[in-house]
């Protein structure tokens, strides 16, 4: 029937096209020799762990099965995912086998984030769980509390986090475990990670994307990831693409990707199979680094990739009520779904359990015996669950002096330029805990400044292989955020600079991210990590060149919506106040760090004493460009963002000669949070503070970069906001001037100009009586502005000078772009 589900136990992959001969590019080699000891501590850990994992998902009693099951035994809520458990636990018995005879620094990172039964099982048997949670000692009790409490709300969730050790990776949204493995081993060259990809998150974007990863590796200077991808067939309730591939094509695609391929699939000698092919990963792995280490690096290595197969939910129920279980997708979540009313079921999971052997895989105090701890590192630090790489590894950046950057006041320099400079820099004094991942746009953001001392690392490229450059860039937003994760909580610091647009491509891996950190910061055992810095560009204000598809700033409410000990949100207004914003925000911990700003020179308005000042504070009055230093205003006219702020200013700037009698203040707003109601984020200002800057009672305009709703939700619950009105981004935009897009979206000089007019009438009789005038002018104004721009294709000359300002250091419109004289103030009022 067309759209039916295959339903029979571990079928066969089609046939294929593809000549024998590429199989000759998968590796075969004769089984390593185990002993005995060794094989019956590789299968009692899988045997131990597989229970274990089986009887969390249902037994709120009776966990060690020392008497017939009752219903009253089984949890009323069944919750958890048994069929990617046994190939996880097989793989984990294995990596612990492998260090303890390698000697090695490794962790594990799962794909299949609802294996959480299979992790935290294993964790128990090696001793991590006691380490960090002493009430699953491994003693019969601990044993009770880690069965019967998963899946509760007092026990461990059904999805691996933060609070699992040895974790580095959430794995609620598949895709991403590839890329994070991959970052984790930048920069430390003794570490691998050995990274288990499920057969449906390969078929994600992202994962297929990071496969690319490797070539983005140095071997010199970093470790090695050993990818294993678990094929078992099925997702939860169709086929795998994956699984639908013979060898013949899985070869072709790997090779094509740049590994060596070993298959695992001898269910009947598993352990001989799996220790012979994860061995052979290593020693390729050594290979590798070895040439590279000794100065002879081999030029598109071919790293190592195991490709194993076992049925969905191996050693669990074979049939439910004349159903195929075992190699199915009936596996994937409870097999067993009705134990806890059905005699059948429960006589089912019964004989299921008791298959392990319980009663010899325990000692009579209910620890594991000594031949599964035979397997596993002798060190605590060795095992996998207590990695100090996945918990406890923090690098404090050297921070350079942003002030040596700073610029003058009243010059014009772009921003990104300005930080390139200082980024550069802490590149050079933090040559192995600091690095920068973007997409292919560093040179368009103008951030090329961060290539004088480096330069980018990809291995594939003979002009930049085997150089230690700290820069990569890849045209995958993804991938770029995989390896800022990898290499963020394993202890380092990343950056991650992108078109303003195209950051909402990893919205929810950033979302999932922060869930992991608060998570972490939960604990009592997992210490601070470096803040993830996200540089934002290119913003809508001067897209105007590519068309609305790059007019995009939704990621700043993506990262608002967080929970308030991690969102930051900058909105440096210049070239001072975003070196000294980056400078905090390398050094800050814990924190998702947003700043947007913009790459185009824009006026410097702050000293570097001045934006010092400023950003510590958030926010301030500009006096420069307000009446009377900003004394007993009319309005309050607020800028949030370099353009929008620039609007700002010019507008005030015009209203000094067009409307003498407007009492202005200026604000400029750069830490977004301080204006959140009071106590609701720790950068919140008091609404004493509040009425300080904005006033109590006087109009106040915002004209804002991103959404007004964005505006709207931080003010929620200030006093008295019918005062304030919001001039922000309206979806509206094409291929036009810079100069339309800020009418396009009424947030240009004009109709700030416009609010301020309407807001000072309110309490100024002299503005009242002639803003019927003062309004209609400004309207010709606009629609002057707006035929000009329509015939010539270009912004009216002038129209981004430096205001003026009497008495101030822009007086004379110092560093203006046009002639003096250029402006046409009374033609088309620009300036």
């Amino acid at each position: 029937m067309p759209g039916e589900v295959i339903d029979r136990p571990n079928p066969q992959p089609l046939a294929s096209h593809i000549p024998d001969s590429v199989l000759e590019l998968s590796v075969r080699l004769e089984k390593v020799a185990l002993s005995d000891a060794d094989l019956r501590g590789l299968e009692e850990f899988r045997r131990a762990s597989n229970y274990i994992a089986a009887a969390m998902i249902f037994l709120s009693d009776n966990a060690l099965m020392e008497r017939d099951l009752k219903f009253e035994d089984i949890k009323p809520r069944l919750l958890g995912h048994w069929g990617t458990c046994p190939g996880l636990t097989l793989v984990y018995a294995h990596l612990n086998y492998l260090t303890r005879k390698n000697d090695l620094d490794l962790i594990y990172v799962v794909g299949p984030g609802h294996g959480a039964p299979a992790i935290l099982a294993s964790l128990w048997l090696e001793g991590s769980l006691e380490k960090f949670y002493p009430q699953y000692s491994q003693t019969k009790q601990g044993l009770h509390n880690l069965i019967t409490g998963f899946s509760t709300p007092h026990g461990f969730p059904s999805h691996i986090n933060a609070e699992t050790p040895g974790s580095i990776h959430e794995g609620g949204e598949l895709g991403y475990a590839l890329a994070v493995a991959f970052g984790a081993v930048m920069d430390k060259p003794d570490l691998i990670v050995a990274c288990i990809v499920g057969d449906g998150e390969a078929e994600s974007g992202p994962t297929a994307t990071a496969w690319h990863a490797a070539k983005y590796i140095d071997p010199a200077e970093s470790g090695a990831v050993i990818p294993i991808v678990h094929i078992n067939g099925f997702k939860i309730s169709e086929r795998t693409i994956y699984g639908c591939m013979d060898d013949k094509e899985v070869v072709s695609l790997f090779t094509g990707y740049g590994y060596q391929c070993r298959f695992v699939e001898d269910l009947d000698d598993i352990d001989r199979d799996l220790a012979t092919s994860i061995q052979w990963a290593l020693n390729e792995i050594r290979k590798i680094q070895k040439a590279a280490r000794s100065g002879k690096p081999i030029m598109k290595p071919r790293w190592p990739v195991l490709i194993m197969r076992t049925p969905k939910g191996w050693s669990g129920p074979k049939k439910v009520d004349g159903e195929f279980v075992e190699g199915s997708f009936h596996a994937h979540q409870v097999p067993l779904m009705a134990a806890k009313s059905s005699a059948n079921q429960l006589a089912d999971l019964q004989k299921w359990l008791l298959s392990y052997g319980p009663a010899q895989l325990f000692t009579s105090a209910g620890a594991p015996t000594d031949s599964i701890k035979s397997i596993i590192p002798a060190e605590g630090h060795k095992k996998l669950g207590q990695r100090v790489e996945t918990y406890k590894n923090h690098e404090p950046l050297n921070v350079p002096d942003w002030q040596i950057y700073g610029v003058e006041k009243g010059s014009e320099e772009s921003c990104m330029q300005a930080i390139g400079k200082l980024i550069d820099q802490a590149l050079v004094d933090n040559p192995k805990s600091l690095r920068l991942f973007s997409p292919d746009e560093l040179v368009s953001n103008k951030l090329d400044a961060v290539f004088n001392h480096t330069g980018r690392d990809f291995q594939w490229d003979e002009f930049s292989n085997a150089r230690g450059g700290r820069v990569i860039e890849i045209l995958s937003e993804h991938t770029c955020q995989g390896f800022l994760q990898g290499y963020t909580l394993t202890g380092r610091t990343g950056i991650f600079p992108s078109y303003e647009s195209f950051l909402g491509i990893i919205h929810t891996m950033m979302v999932q991210y922060s869930k992991f950190n608060k998570m972490a910061r939960e604990t009592t055992w997992r210490t601070d990590i470096s803040s993830i810095n996200y540089i934002e560009t290119s913003t809508w204000t001067r897209q105007e060149h590519n068309g609305f598809s790059h007019q995009n700033p939704s990621f700043i409410g993506a990262v608002l919506n967080l929970k308030p000990d991690a969102a930051r949100v900058y909105f440096p207004p210049d070239a001072n106040t975003f070196l000294s914003t980056i400078a905090h925000c390398l050094r800050s911990k814990n924190y998702v760090n947003l700043m947007v700003g913009s790459k185009q020179p824009q006026p410097v308005f702050l000293s570097v004493e001045e934006a010092d000042r400023h950003c510590q504070a958030g926010a301030s009055v500009w006096k420069f460009a307000s009446t009377d230093s900003g004394l007993d205003p009319d309005v309050v006219l607020v800028g949030i963002g370099s353009e929008l702020t620039f609007e700002v200013v010019v507008a005030a700037s015009i209203l000094r000669r067009k409307c003498p009698n407007l009492r202005v203040r200026v604000v400029n707003v750069t830490d977004l949070m301080i204006i959140e109601a009071e106590t609701l984020h720790p950068h919140s200002l008091s609404n004493a503070e509040f009425d300080a800057l904005f006033t109590k009672d006087k109009p106040v305009h915002f004209n804002y970069h991103g959404y007004s709703n964005e505006i709207k939700g931080l003010l929620f619950g200030r006093p008295n906001l019918d005062r304030i009105s919001i001039s922000c981004y309206k979806e509206e935009g094409s291929t036009t001037t810079p100069f339309d897009m800020m009418l396009r979206n009424e947030v240009s000089r004009y109709h700030v100009m416009q609010q301020a007019i309407r807001g000072g009438a309110r309490s100024n009789s002299k503005v009242a009586l002639d803003m019927t005038d003062l309004l209609g002018e400004v309207r010709h104004q606009i629609t002057k502005v707006q035929e000009y721009i329509m015939a010539s294709g270009r912004d009216p000359e002038g129209t981004f000078d430096i205001p003026k300002f009497e008495g101030t250091v822009f007086e004379g419109g110092a560093g203006s772009k046009g002639k003096k004289g250029d402006s046409k103030e009374d033609g088309f009022f620009v300036n």
